[in-house]
């Protein structure tokens, strides 16, 4: 999370803060991470609802990486308004939220395993362990976007382990 929640937010165009702050859920005024964090699950869910398992994982993974340049992209832009990682920026959220996604399709337990992927993301990227904090030092778009990337990374690993842990007990 962003040392910088309390820098005043300046006049920025008004296309970057709308990607950069997630639609808008960065300027929630409790965990902004956390909001964008829901709407990105939100979004994968309504995909999950309405396309095939292989189209799911297809599309979860170029909105990962085009998300990703994105975000680097926007994130600069507004590091130049709003200052270092605000704490609105949002976008990086999106990402980490996606990874672990990517392999919480479990059958009828993938509601489960969708939160466990939504929650493991959040404690990883709000703790930063293993190297996170260490990413999150680099300047920029990509140290912006980076942690959380690594982040979602973890909870891919944990996700991918909580549904073979459902499979193998479903039988």
């Amino acid at each position: 999370m962003s040392d910088n929640n309390n820098h005043p937010l300046g006049e920025a165009p008004w296309f970057h803060v709308i990607l950069s702050t997630g639609l808008g859920t960065g300027f929630t005024p409790v965990a902004p991470g956390t909001a964008g964090a829901l709407l990105a699950l939100a979004i994968w869910y309504v995909l999950f609802l309405t396309v095939s398992p292989v189209a799911l994982f297809v599309t979860t993974l170029v909105l990962i990486v085009v998300t990703t340049f994105v975000g680097v992209w926007t994130s600069n832009v507004m590091e130049r308004y709003w200052g270092a990682d605000p704490r609105t920026v949002v976008i990086d959220e999106f990402v980490g939220t996606w990874i672990p996604l990517l392999v919480a399709p479990c059958g009828k337990y993938t509601w489960i395993t969708a939160l466990v992927a939504f929650g493991a993301f959040r404690l990883i990227d709000i703790f930063k362990p293993l190297g996170c904090r260490k990413v999150d030092q680099i300047p920029g778009g990509w140290g912006v976007m980076l942690d959380d990337v690594l982040a979602g990374i973890y909870a891919l690993v944990i996700t991918y382990g909580v549904c073979e842990l459902i499979t193998w007990l479903a039988y």
